[in-house]
């Protein structure tokens, strides 16, 4: 995976906010793993919009920490929210709400190198920015 400026030992908290906007937020990406790196990417495709990107390694985790926490990181008045997942979309739904989205896997079955498997099942930064503007 490629590093990723802002990683940090709150990934310790399970969820933490890995690239963030000037002020409040409008869209919040939330990814796990090598899907970080898609949505920071889809980020700078939505230069017109605050987005606010968190890492969300373990939800178990990120569970056990304070309410305050877990507001600070992904704040109730924020409704538009794209959860990244190269699974499925069970257990996201806790965290994107009901105006929220997914890019998750819609199939399995499929062989052949990483990059190619995550383009033909959608996950691209433009597949993610345009799930965030479909919002």
């Amino acid at each position: 995976l490629t590093p990723m400026p802002g990683s940090s030992k709150e990934a310790l908290k399970g969820g933490y906010v890995i690239d963030d906007c000037e002020g409040t937020p409008e869209i919040i990406l939330i990814a796990s793993g090598s899907e970080v790196e898609l949505a920071v990417n889809a980020k700078k495709l939505l230069a017109d919009k605050k987005v606010r990107v968190v890492s969300m390694p373990c939800m178990d985790l990120f569970e056990e920490q304070t309410d305050e926490y877990k507001e600070s990181v992904l704040p109730k008045a924020v409704r538009k929210r794209v959860a990244v997942e190269a699974l499925s979309d069970f257990g996201w739904g806790k965290y994107v709400g009901l105006d929220g989205t997914y890019v998750t896997m819609k199939g399995f079955g499929a062989s052949g190198p990483a990059n190619l498997l995550f383009e033909h099942f959608g996950f691209t930064a433009e597949n993610v920015a345009k799930a965030a503007q479909s919002i």
